[in-house]
């Protein structure tokens, strides 16, 4: 699935000004995301951050999630980009890896951006190879006795 530049651009513009909004009273780290759905729109998301740290939310599941409650279908979205201040292209962490991976396409764009400019795309496969899907809870399904 290949987005033109302008795209890109559109987006990492977008999760930029979702970075703004971000709740960050404890890291001062904002991160922004921007996530484009099938039909066009783009669903903003920001980190937020709790006293007790496990119930903070990163930006991407934000978006995610976000999109999700407005009734846009897991799987239907075109891209994602990311953006941060931080020396190189900020990346997804892990825990975010892994939810992109289940509500997105394999091959779904993710855009990686900072406030310098810099720029990195890749897709969700390549974020997360070997990514844990609901196709591996299948197998707990089968009839896996041993006579």
């Amino acid at each position: 699935m290949s987005l033109s530049q302008g795209t890109h651009e559109r987006l990492l513009k977008a999760a930029e000004e979702a970075m703004k909004r971000a709740y960050v009273p404890y890291s001062k780290f904002q991160v922004g995301a921007a996530l484009l759905d099938a039909e066009g729109n783009v669903h903003y998301g920001c980190n937020i951050e709790n006293a007790a740290y496990s119930p903070t939310n990163c930006a991407e599941r934000t978006a995610l999630f976000r999109a999700i409650a407005d009734g846009h279908a897991a799987g239907s979205f075109k891209a994602i980009a990311v953006i941060g201040d931080t020396p190189g292209p900020i990346t997804p962490c892990g825990v975010c890896r892994q939810v992109i991976s289940e509500l997105c396409s394999p091959d779904m764009p993710v855009i990686m951006g900072n406030l310098k400019g810099d720029i990195r795309v890749s897709t969700v496969s390549e974020l997360l190879p070997g990514a844990f899907t609901p196709r591996d809870l299948e197998y707990g399904k089968k009839d896996n006795s041993v006579d």
